[in-house]
Protein backbone atom coordinates (compact mmCIF):
# COMPACT_ATOMS: atom_id res chain seq x y z
CA UNK A 1 0.00 0.00 0.00
CA UNK A 2 1.11 3.62 -0.89
CA UNK A 3 0.12 7.45 0.19
CA UNK A 4 0.39 9.21 -2.61
CA UNK A 5 0.75 13.25 -1.52
CA UNK A 6 -1.87 15.07 -4.25
CA UNK A 7 -2.73 18.97 -4.95
CA UNK A 8 -5.49 19.04 -7.11
CA UNK A 9 -5.83 21.90 -9.22
CA UNK A 10 -8.80 24.27 -7.47
CA UNK A 11 -11.46 24.56 -10.55
CA UNK A 12 -13.62 27.92 -9.87
CA UNK A 13 -16.81 29.27 -11.91
CA UNK A 14 -15.69 31.13 -15.01
CA UNK A 15 -15.49 35.01 -15.21
CA UNK A 16 -14.88 36.93 -18.52
CA UNK A 17 -13.35 40.02 -18.57
CA UNK A 18 -14.37 42.08 -21.82
CA UNK A 19 -12.74 44.12 -24.10
CA UNK A 20 -14.61 47.00 -26.37
CA UNK A 21 -18.44 48.28 -25.54
CA UNK A 22 -19.57 47.56 -22.69
CA UNK A 23 -23.51 47.68 -24.28
CA UNK A 24 -22.21 44.68 -26.98
CA UNK A 25 -23.66 41.44 -25.94
CA UNK A 26 -21.11 39.33 -25.56
CA UNK A 27 -20.72 36.20 -27.82
CA UNK A 28 -18.97 34.09 -25.82
CA UNK A 29 -20.72 30.73 -25.28
CA UNK A 30 -20.11 30.23 -21.05
CA UNK A 31 -22.57 27.19 -20.66
CA UNK A 32 -20.69 25.36 -23.34
CA UNK A 33 -16.98 26.37 -21.65
CA UNK A 34 -18.32 25.76 -18.28
CA UNK A 35 -19.14 22.01 -19.47
CA UNK A 36 -16.04 21.76 -21.41
CA UNK A 37 -13.93 22.38 -18.42
CA UNK A 38 -15.26 20.57 -15.75
CA UNK A 39 -14.95 17.48 -17.78
CA UNK A 40 -11.36 18.76 -18.60
CA UNK A 41 -10.87 18.70 -14.33
CA UNK A 42 -12.39 15.18 -14.19
CA UNK A 43 -10.14 13.99 -17.01
CA UNK A 44 -7.30 15.88 -15.27
CA UNK A 45 -7.76 13.38 -12.01
CA UNK A 46 -8.10 10.06 -14.20
CA UNK A 47 -5.41 11.07 -15.57
CA UNK A 48 -3.63 11.22 -11.99
CA UNK A 49 -4.85 8.07 -10.89
CA UNK A 50 -3.42 6.04 -13.83
CA UNK A 51 0.40 7.66 -13.55
CA UNK A 52 0.17 6.62 -9.77
CA UNK A 53 -1.08 3.23 -10.79
CA UNK A 54 1.05 2.25 -13.65
CA UNK A 55 3.81 3.41 -10.92
CA UNK A 56 2.64 0.62 -9.02
CA UNK A 57 2.30 -2.13 -12.35
CA UNK A 58 5.95 -1.33 -12.70
CA UNK A 59 6.74 -2.86 -9.20
CA UNK A 60 4.69 -6.09 -9.55
CA UNK A 61 6.19 -9.45 -10.30
CA UNK A 62 7.55 -8.90 -14.06
CA UNK A 63 5.91 -12.21 -15.40
CA UNK A 64 2.73 -10.78 -14.59
CA UNK A 65 3.27 -7.42 -16.13
CA UNK A 66 4.36 -9.95 -19.07
CA UNK A 67 1.05 -11.17 -19.53
CA UNK A 68 -0.65 -7.37 -19.71
CA UNK A 69 -2.30 -6.29 -23.37
CA UNK A 70 -2.96 -2.91 -24.44
CA UNK A 71 -6.44 -2.53 -22.42
CA UNK A 72 -6.95 -0.73 -18.91
CA UNK A 73 -9.06 1.94 -17.38
CA UNK A 74 -9.98 4.07 -14.67
CA UNK A 75 -13.59 4.21 -12.90
CA UNK A 76 -14.65 6.01 -10.00
CA UNK A 77 -17.35 4.53 -8.29
CA UNK A 78 -19.96 5.81 -6.00
CA UNK A 79 -18.31 6.18 -2.21
CA UNK A 80 -15.74 8.58 -4.37
CA UNK A 81 -12.91 5.68 -4.85
CA UNK A 82 -11.23 5.26 -7.99
CA UNK A 83 -10.04 2.24 -9.45
CA UNK A 84 -7.53 1.18 -11.97
CA UNK A 85 -7.97 -2.60 -14.12
CA UNK A 86 -4.76 -3.50 -16.25
CA UNK A 87 -5.01 -6.97 -17.96
CA UNK A 88 -5.83 -7.98 -21.39
CA UNK A 89 -8.79 -8.54 -23.91
CA UNK A 90 -8.68 -11.96 -25.83
CA UNK A 91 -11.52 -14.62 -26.32
CA UNK A 92 -14.19 -11.82 -25.89
CA UNK A 93 -13.31 -11.36 -22.56
CA UNK A 94 -10.94 -9.00 -20.30
CA UNK A 95 -8.86 -10.94 -18.11
CA UNK A 96 -7.87 -8.58 -15.36
CA UNK A 97 -3.67 -8.97 -14.33
CA UNK A 98 -3.94 -6.19 -11.55
CA UNK A 99 -6.87 -4.35 -9.63
CA UNK A 100 -5.77 -1.13 -8.08
CA UNK A 101 -8.09 1.03 -5.41
CA UNK A 102 -7.02 4.99 -5.00
CA UNK A 103 -9.27 5.80 -2.22
CA UNK A 104 -10.26 9.18 -1.31
CA UNK A 105 -7.27 10.24 0.71
CA UNK A 106 -5.70 8.86 -2.11
CA UNK A 107 -4.20 5.55 -0.84
CA UNK A 108 -2.91 3.37 -4.04
CA UNK A 109 -3.65 -0.38 -2.73
CA UNK A 110 -3.28 -3.44 -5.22
CA UNK A 111 -6.72 -5.50 -4.24
CA UNK A 112 -8.08 -8.78 -5.50
CA UNK A 113 -11.79 -8.30 -5.13
CA UNK A 114 -13.68 -9.22 -8.28
CA UNK A 115 -15.43 -7.18 -10.71
CA UNK A 116 -19.09 -7.64 -12.82
CA UNK A 117 -17.35 -9.18 -16.23
CA UNK A 118 -19.88 -7.13 -18.42
CA UNK A 119 -18.75 -4.06 -17.23
CA UNK A 120 -14.89 -4.92 -17.76
CA UNK A 121 -15.79 -6.43 -21.45
CA UNK A 122 -18.02 -3.49 -22.40
CA UNK A 123 -15.33 -1.05 -21.26
CA UNK A 124 -12.54 -2.84 -22.82
CA UNK A 125 -14.28 -3.38 -26.44
CA UNK A 126 -15.89 0.57 -26.23
CA UNK A 127 -11.43 1.14 -26.08
CA UNK A 128 -10.53 -0.95 -28.43
CA UNK A 129 -13.16 0.54 -30.97
CA UNK A 130 -12.05 3.97 -30.31
CA UNK A 131 -8.06 2.93 -30.81
CA UNK A 132 -9.31 1.08 -33.92
CA UNK A 133 -10.39 4.45 -35.18
CA UNK A 134 -6.62 6.90 -34.85
CA UNK A 135 -4.68 3.45 -35.34
CA UNK A 136 -3.24 4.65 -38.80
CA UNK A 137 -2.71 8.08 -37.55
CA UNK A 138 -0.91 6.55 -34.44
CA UNK A 139 1.62 4.32 -36.46
CA UNK A 140 2.50 7.63 -39.10
CA UNK A 141 3.13 10.22 -36.32
CA UNK A 142 4.98 8.41 -33.63
CA UNK A 143 3.41 10.22 -30.69
CA UNK A 144 2.45 8.86 -27.32
CA UNK A 145 -1.31 9.16 -26.36
CA UNK A 146 -3.47 8.95 -23.43
CA UNK A 147 -6.46 7.48 -23.42
CA UNK A 148 -9.46 8.31 -20.92
CA UNK A 149 -13.09 6.42 -20.67
CA UNK A 150 -16.52 6.92 -18.86
CA UNK A 151 -19.83 4.98 -19.32
CA UNK A 152 -22.72 7.52 -19.52
CA UNK A 153 -26.04 7.64 -17.88
CA UNK A 154 -27.68 5.81 -21.07
CA UNK A 155 -25.31 3.10 -20.99
CA UNK A 156 -23.38 4.30 -23.92
CA UNK A 157 -19.28 5.34 -23.68
CA UNK A 158 -17.17 8.29 -23.91
CA UNK A 159 -13.51 7.79 -24.87
CA UNK A 160 -11.32 10.41 -25.23
CA UNK A 161 -8.30 10.10 -27.23
CA UNK A 162 -5.11 13.04 -26.27
CA UNK A 163 -1.70 13.08 -26.75
CA UNK A 164 0.39 12.46 -23.46
CA UNK A 165 3.11 14.87 -22.48
CA UNK A 166 6.06 13.08 -24.33
CA UNK A 167 9.42 11.11 -23.07
CA UNK A 168 11.09 13.43 -24.29
CA UNK A 169 9.76 16.41 -22.27
CA UNK A 170 6.94 17.90 -25.27
CA UNK A 171 3.99 19.01 -24.38
CA UNK A 172 1.97 18.20 -27.67
CA UNK A 173 -0.94 19.61 -28.97
CA UNK A 174 -3.23 19.52 -32.19
CA UNK A 175 -4.95 17.26 -32.38
CA UNK A 176 -8.32 15.50 -30.17
CA UNK A 177 -10.25 12.27 -30.42
CA UNK A 178 -13.52 12.00 -28.94
CA UNK A 179 -16.01 9.00 -29.67
CA UNK A 180 -19.25 8.20 -28.13
CA UNK A 181 -19.98 4.88 -28.43
CA UNK A 182 -22.69 2.79 -28.54
CA UNK A 183 -24.31 0.42 -25.30
CA UNK A 184 -22.19 -2.94 -26.44
CA UNK A 185 -19.34 -0.80 -26.96
CA UNK A 186 -18.68 -1.72 -30.44
CA UNK A 187 -20.18 1.24 -32.62
CA UNK A 188 -18.80 4.28 -32.97
CA UNK A 189 -22.25 6.64 -32.96
CA UNK A 190 -20.50 10.15 -32.66
CA UNK A 191 -17.42 11.24 -33.52
CA UNK A 192 -16.70 14.84 -31.88
CA UNK A 193 -12.76 14.37 -32.75
CA UNK A 194 -10.62 17.62 -34.17
CA UNK A 195 -7.39 17.93 -35.84
CA UNK A 196 -5.72 21.08 -37.14
CA UNK A 197 -3.98 18.71 -39.91
CA UNK A 198 -0.68 18.28 -37.88
CA UNK A 199 0.52 17.93 -34.04
CA UNK A 200 2.40 20.77 -32.55
CA UNK A 201 4.60 21.16 -28.94
CA UNK A 202 5.96 23.07 -27.08
CA UNK A 203 9.54 22.17 -25.19
CA UNK A 204 8.59 21.97 -21.13
CA UNK A 205 11.78 23.32 -19.98
CA UNK A 206 11.64 26.26 -18.08
CA UNK A 207 8.60 28.62 -17.25
CA UNK A 208 7.05 30.80 -20.32
CA UNK A 209 4.69 32.22 -21.91
CA UNK A 210 2.89 30.31 -25.00
CA UNK A 211 0.15 30.89 -27.29
CA UNK A 212 -2.34 27.87 -28.88
CA UNK A 213 -3.70 29.14 -32.23
CA UNK A 214 -6.88 28.28 -32.66
CA UNK A 215 -8.88 31.30 -34.67
CA UNK A 216 -10.19 29.12 -37.19
CA UNK A 217 -12.75 28.00 -34.32
CA UNK A 218 -15.64 30.09 -32.38
CA UNK A 219 -15.26 28.13 -29.31
CA UNK A 220 -12.47 26.31 -27.39
CA UNK A 221 -12.40 22.72 -28.17
CA UNK A 222 -12.38 20.30 -24.91
CA UNK A 223 -8.75 19.02 -25.51
CA UNK A 224 -7.50 22.78 -25.36
CA UNK A 225 -9.31 23.33 -22.63
CA UNK A 226 -7.63 20.45 -21.08
CA UNK A 227 -4.34 20.93 -22.54
CA UNK A 228 -4.31 24.26 -20.16
CA UNK A 229 -5.31 22.56 -16.99
CA UNK A 230 -2.73 19.88 -17.51
CA UNK A 231 -0.05 22.16 -17.87
CA UNK A 232 -0.97 25.55 -16.12
CA UNK A 233 2.17 24.57 -13.62
CA UNK A 234 4.40 24.85 -16.59
CA UNK A 235 4.37 27.88 -18.02
CA UNK A 236 3.21 31.25 -16.89
CA UNK A 237 0.64 31.36 -19.03
CA UNK A 238 -1.20 29.40 -21.78
CA UNK A 239 -3.14 31.75 -23.83
CA UNK A 240 -5.62 29.91 -26.34
CA UNK A 241 -6.42 32.37 -29.47
CA UNK A 242 -9.58 31.27 -30.56
CA UNK A 243 -11.90 33.76 -32.92
CA UNK A 244 -13.18 36.18 -31.27
CA UNK A 245 -11.51 35.81 -27.37
CA UNK A 246 -8.22 34.67 -25.96
CA UNK A 247 -8.78 32.09 -23.12
CA UNK A 248 -5.81 31.54 -20.29
CA UNK A 249 -6.22 30.71 -16.84
CA UNK A 250 -4.96 33.57 -14.05
CA UNK A 251 -4.03 31.58 -10.55
CA UNK A 252 -5.31 33.32 -7.44
CA UNK A 253 -4.62 32.76 -3.90
CA UNK A 254 -7.45 30.68 -3.85
CA UNK A 255 -6.44 28.30 -6.85
CA UNK A 256 -6.93 29.15 -10.63
CA UNK A 257 -9.99 30.77 -12.26
CA UNK A 258 -10.33 30.76 -15.96
CA UNK A 259 -10.39 34.13 -17.78
CA UNK A 260 -12.15 35.40 -21.50
CA UNK A 261 -10.96 38.17 -22.96
CA UNK A 262 -12.79 39.44 -26.19
CA UNK A 263 -10.52 40.76 -28.90
CA UNK A 264 -10.82 44.51 -30.11
CA UNK A 265 -12.24 44.45 -33.61
CA UNK A 266 -10.15 45.91 -36.35
CA UNK A 267 -11.44 49.82 -37.20
CA UNK A 268 -12.48 49.45 -40.89
CA UNK A 269 -10.61 52.36 -42.95
CA UNK A 270 -12.68 54.32 -44.65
Amino acid sequence: MRKLAIIVGLFTLSFLTVFGQKSKKMSFDVSDFNQKASVAEWLYLYDAIAWWTSDSVMTEDEEEIGSLGGEWFCFQTEDKNWHAVYGKYEDNKMNVVFHYLVDTAYTVSRVFESIDTTFLNLHARALIAANNQIAALKDSVQLRFNQYIRQNEDKTFTVWVFPAFQPSGYAVYGGEFIYEIDHTGTKIIKDNSYYQGAFRAFKVDKPREIWLDYTELEKPTLGTVFFIWYYKKYFTYIKLDTKNYITTTIKGSDGYSWMHIEKEKKKKKK
